[in-house]
Protein backbone atom coordinates (compact mmCIF):
# COMPACT_ATOMS: atom_id res chain seq x y z
CA UNK A 1 0.00 0.00 0.00
CA UNK A 2 1.70 3.28 -1.15
CA UNK A 3 0.51 4.74 2.45
CA UNK A 4 2.69 2.58 4.43
CA UNK A 5 5.33 4.08 2.09
CA UNK A 6 4.27 7.49 3.19
CA UNK A 7 3.23 6.94 6.78
CA UNK A 8 5.40 10.04 7.44
CA UNK A 9 3.42 12.39 5.99
CA UNK A 10 1.55 12.06 9.51
CA UNK A 11 4.15 12.65 11.65
CA UNK A 12 5.31 15.70 13.39
CA UNK A 13 6.95 18.53 11.53
CA UNK A 14 10.74 18.16 12.19
CA UNK A 15 14.43 18.92 11.08
CA UNK A 16 15.22 15.96 9.71
CA UNK A 17 18.95 14.55 10.54
CA UNK A 18 21.18 11.48 10.31
CA UNK A 19 23.91 10.69 12.19
CA UNK A 20 26.97 10.69 11.44
CA UNK A 21 30.86 9.91 12.64
CA UNK A 22 34.76 11.68 12.32
CA UNK A 23 37.35 10.06 11.16
CA UNK A 24 38.58 9.44 14.74
CA UNK A 25 34.81 8.20 15.38
CA UNK A 26 33.55 11.45 16.62
CA UNK A 27 29.65 12.31 16.21
CA UNK A 28 29.16 14.89 14.00
CA UNK A 29 25.84 16.28 12.78
CA UNK A 30 24.83 15.64 9.05
CA UNK A 31 22.92 18.78 8.17
CA UNK A 32 20.06 18.61 5.92
CA UNK A 33 18.89 21.54 3.56
CA UNK A 34 15.00 20.81 4.43
CA UNK A 35 12.43 20.41 7.04
CA UNK A 36 10.42 17.49 6.09
CA UNK A 37 6.44 19.15 5.30
CA UNK A 38 4.16 16.80 6.57
CA UNK A 39 1.01 18.24 5.97
CA UNK A 40 -1.89 15.48 5.43
CA UNK A 41 -3.00 14.56 2.18
CA UNK A 42 -6.57 14.87 1.37
CA UNK A 43 -8.64 12.08 0.22
CA UNK A 44 -8.53 12.90 -3.30
CA UNK A 45 -4.62 12.88 -3.14
CA UNK A 46 -4.09 9.58 -0.81
CA UNK A 47 -7.03 8.32 -3.78
CA UNK A 48 -4.59 9.39 -6.24
CA UNK A 49 -1.06 8.31 -5.05
CA UNK A 50 -2.58 5.00 -4.40
CA UNK A 51 -4.25 4.54 -7.73
CA UNK A 52 -1.53 6.29 -9.61
CA UNK A 53 1.69 5.21 -7.71
CA UNK A 54 2.77 2.19 -9.70
CA UNK A 55 2.64 4.23 -13.04
CA UNK A 56 4.36 7.65 -11.82
CA UNK A 57 5.66 7.08 -8.70
CA UNK A 58 9.58 6.25 -7.66
CA UNK A 59 10.90 4.84 -4.18
CA UNK A 60 14.25 5.42 -3.20
CA UNK A 61 17.26 2.51 -3.84
CA UNK A 62 20.21 1.61 -3.32
CA UNK A 63 21.11 1.17 -7.19
CA UNK A 64 20.92 3.11 -10.06
CA UNK A 65 17.68 3.81 -12.39
CA UNK A 66 17.67 1.97 -15.25
CA UNK A 67 16.00 5.41 -17.52
CA UNK A 68 15.74 3.42 -20.52
CA UNK A 69 13.10 0.97 -18.17
CA UNK A 70 11.43 3.49 -16.39
CA UNK A 71 10.53 5.44 -19.34
CA UNK A 72 10.28 3.06 -22.09
CA UNK A 73 13.05 5.20 -24.09
CA UNK A 74 16.01 6.89 -24.49
CA UNK A 75 15.09 10.75 -24.28
CA UNK A 76 17.12 12.97 -22.42
CA UNK A 77 16.10 13.14 -18.86
CA UNK A 78 15.58 16.46 -17.20
CA UNK A 79 15.82 16.03 -12.99
CA UNK A 80 13.69 18.88 -10.51
CA UNK A 81 13.84 18.93 -7.27
CA UNK A 82 11.45 20.72 -4.88
CA UNK A 83 8.42 20.99 -7.46
CA UNK A 84 5.84 21.99 -4.62
CA UNK A 85 2.69 21.13 -6.00
CA UNK A 86 3.94 19.76 -9.19
CA UNK A 87 1.67 22.09 -11.44
CA UNK A 88 4.50 23.99 -13.60
CA UNK A 89 6.43 20.57 -13.52
CA UNK A 90 3.24 18.87 -15.47
CA UNK A 91 3.43 21.53 -17.45
CA UNK A 92 6.87 21.56 -18.18
CA UNK A 93 6.67 17.67 -19.27
CA UNK A 94 3.39 18.36 -21.57
CA UNK A 95 4.89 20.79 -23.24
CA UNK A 96 7.94 18.81 -24.11
CA UNK A 97 6.93 15.44 -24.64
CA UNK A 98 10.28 14.84 -26.28
CA UNK A 99 11.90 15.19 -23.03
CA UNK A 100 11.56 12.78 -19.87
CA UNK A 101 11.19 14.32 -16.37
CA UNK A 102 11.65 13.11 -13.14
CA UNK A 103 10.52 15.18 -9.83
CA UNK A 104 11.80 15.26 -6.26
CA UNK A 105 9.99 16.63 -3.19
CA UNK A 106 9.69 16.04 0.22
CA UNK A 107 6.06 17.42 0.65
CA UNK A 108 3.77 14.74 0.18
CA UNK A 109 0.77 16.50 -0.72
CA UNK A 110 2.81 18.26 -3.40
CA UNK A 111 3.82 15.13 -4.56
CA UNK A 112 -0.01 13.44 -4.44
CA UNK A 113 -1.35 17.14 -6.28
CA UNK A 114 1.15 16.61 -8.67
CA UNK A 115 0.54 12.94 -9.61
CA UNK A 116 -3.46 14.61 -9.61
CA UNK A 117 -2.55 17.11 -12.28
CA UNK A 118 -0.20 14.78 -14.41
CA UNK A 119 -3.23 11.50 -14.90
CA UNK A 120 -5.47 15.23 -15.30
CA UNK A 121 -3.15 16.29 -18.32
CA UNK A 122 -2.58 12.74 -19.19
CA UNK A 123 1.25 13.24 -19.15
CA UNK A 124 3.35 9.81 -19.68
CA UNK A 125 7.12 11.75 -19.53
CA UNK A 126 6.99 12.35 -15.65
CA UNK A 127 7.60 10.10 -12.42
CA UNK A 128 7.71 11.61 -9.17
CA UNK A 129 10.00 10.49 -5.67
CA UNK A 130 9.34 11.86 -2.23
CA UNK A 131 12.21 11.29 -0.54
CA UNK A 132 15.19 13.54 -0.01
CA UNK A 133 17.34 14.90 -3.18
CA UNK A 134 20.97 14.15 -1.95
CA UNK A 135 20.09 10.50 -1.44
CA UNK A 136 18.97 10.15 -4.59
CA UNK A 137 21.88 11.77 -6.03
CA UNK A 138 23.98 9.78 -4.64
CA UNK A 139 22.55 6.16 -4.99
CA UNK A 140 20.30 6.40 -7.85
CA UNK A 141 21.05 8.61 -10.57
CA UNK A 142 23.49 6.67 -12.95
CA UNK A 143 26.73 9.52 -13.78
CA UNK A 144 26.71 11.11 -16.87
CA UNK A 145 22.65 10.27 -17.38
CA UNK A 146 21.01 13.69 -16.75
CA UNK A 147 20.59 16.30 -19.42
CA UNK A 148 19.85 19.21 -17.05
CA UNK A 149 18.76 20.23 -13.57
CA UNK A 150 16.36 22.29 -12.30
CA UNK A 151 15.87 24.36 -8.93
CA UNK A 152 13.06 26.78 -8.79
CA UNK A 153 12.97 28.57 -5.61
CA UNK A 154 14.69 26.26 -3.20
CA UNK A 155 14.09 27.36 0.31
CA UNK A 156 16.56 30.18 1.02
CA UNK A 157 16.93 29.51 4.92
CA UNK A 158 17.23 32.89 4.96
CA UNK A 159 18.38 33.92 8.24
CA UNK A 160 22.24 34.25 7.90
CA UNK A 161 22.87 31.26 10.78
CA UNK A 162 20.98 29.08 8.72
CA UNK A 163 22.88 29.52 5.41
CA UNK A 164 24.64 26.24 5.89
CA UNK A 165 21.45 24.31 5.44
CA UNK A 166 20.62 26.02 1.29
CA UNK A 167 20.58 23.30 -0.41
CA UNK A 168 22.73 25.31 -2.90
CA UNK A 169 26.90 24.80 -2.00
CA UNK A 170 29.45 23.35 -3.62
CA UNK A 171 29.47 19.92 -2.83
CA UNK A 172 25.78 20.08 -4.27
CA UNK A 173 26.96 21.44 -7.27
CA UNK A 174 29.62 18.84 -8.00
CA UNK A 175 27.47 15.85 -7.41
CA UNK A 176 25.02 17.30 -9.97
CA UNK A 177 27.96 18.00 -12.49
CA UNK A 178 28.86 13.82 -11.85
CA UNK A 179 25.21 13.12 -12.59
CA UNK A 180 25.17 15.41 -15.91
CA UNK A 181 25.80 14.79 -19.55
CA UNK A 182 27.73 17.09 -21.44
CA UNK A 183 26.16 19.43 -22.20
CA UNK A 184 23.94 19.18 -19.98
CA UNK A 185 22.56 22.42 -17.82
CA UNK A 186 21.76 23.47 -14.47
CA UNK A 187 18.69 25.92 -14.18
CA UNK A 188 18.46 27.87 -10.56
CA UNK A 189 15.56 30.53 -10.21
CA UNK A 190 15.32 32.25 -6.68
CA UNK A 191 13.00 35.61 -5.36
CA UNK A 192 15.61 35.64 -2.48
CA UNK A 193 18.60 38.38 -3.64
CA UNK A 194 20.95 37.01 -1.40
CA UNK A 195 20.22 33.74 -2.00
CA UNK A 196 20.80 34.09 -5.98
CA UNK A 197 24.46 35.90 -5.35
CA UNK A 198 25.72 32.34 -3.18
CA UNK A 199 23.98 30.60 -6.08
CA UNK A 200 25.83 32.29 -8.65
CA UNK A 201 29.02 32.36 -6.26
CA UNK A 202 28.81 28.30 -6.09
CA UNK A 203 28.03 27.77 -9.79
CA UNK A 204 31.05 30.72 -11.21
CA UNK A 205 33.42 28.36 -8.90
CA UNK A 206 32.88 25.47 -10.27
CA UNK A 207 35.20 24.48 -13.37
CA UNK A 208 33.15 22.28 -14.56
CA UNK A 209 30.20 25.20 -15.74
CA UNK A 210 29.75 27.90 -17.93
CA UNK A 211 27.34 30.61 -17.55
CA UNK A 212 25.23 31.43 -20.10
CA UNK A 213 24.36 35.09 -19.28
CA UNK A 214 25.70 37.76 -21.46
CA UNK A 215 26.17 39.81 -18.74
CA UNK A 216 27.94 36.78 -16.89
CA UNK A 217 25.37 36.82 -13.66
CA UNK A 218 21.43 36.28 -14.63
CA UNK A 219 19.58 35.65 -17.70
CA UNK A 220 15.66 36.86 -18.09
CA UNK A 221 13.01 34.34 -17.60
CA UNK A 222 13.18 31.90 -20.19
CA UNK A 223 9.62 31.39 -22.06
CA UNK A 224 10.32 27.44 -20.68
CA UNK A 225 10.12 27.75 -17.32
CA UNK A 226 6.11 28.38 -16.27
CA UNK A 227 5.74 31.22 -13.76
CA UNK A 228 5.29 28.77 -10.33
CA UNK A 229 3.15 30.35 -7.31
CA UNK A 230 6.02 31.03 -5.55
CA UNK A 231 6.97 33.06 -8.61
CA UNK A 232 4.06 35.37 -8.20
CA UNK A 233 3.71 35.25 -4.77
CA UNK A 234 7.22 36.82 -5.04
CA UNK A 235 5.87 39.56 -7.68
CA UNK A 236 2.79 40.51 -5.20
CA UNK A 237 5.56 41.06 -2.39
CA UNK A 238 7.87 43.44 -4.73
CA UNK A 239 10.31 40.81 -4.99
CA UNK A 240 13.03 40.37 -7.72
CA UNK A 241 13.14 36.94 -9.23
CA UNK A 242 16.92 35.98 -10.94
CA UNK A 243 17.17 32.37 -12.98
CA UNK A 244 20.68 30.89 -13.77
CA UNK A 245 21.59 28.92 -16.63
CA UNK A 246 24.84 26.81 -16.49
CA UNK A 247 25.86 24.57 -18.95
CA UNK A 248 28.33 21.45 -18.24
CA UNK A 249 31.35 22.23 -20.48
CA UNK A 250 33.24 18.51 -19.34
Amino acid sequence: MIEEQISFADQKRKTVETAEFTADGRYKRKVRSFVLRTGRLSDFQRNMMNEYWPIYGLAHQTEPFDFKKIYGNDKPVILEIGFGMGKSLVEMAEQNPDKNYLGIEVHTPGVGACIAYSVEKKVKNLRVICHDATEILRDCIPDGSLAGLQLFFPDPWHKAKHHKRRIVQPHFVQTVCQKLASPGFIHMATDWENYAEQMLDVLQNNPQLRNTSATKDYIPRPETRPLTKFEQRGHRLGHGVWDLYFIKTE
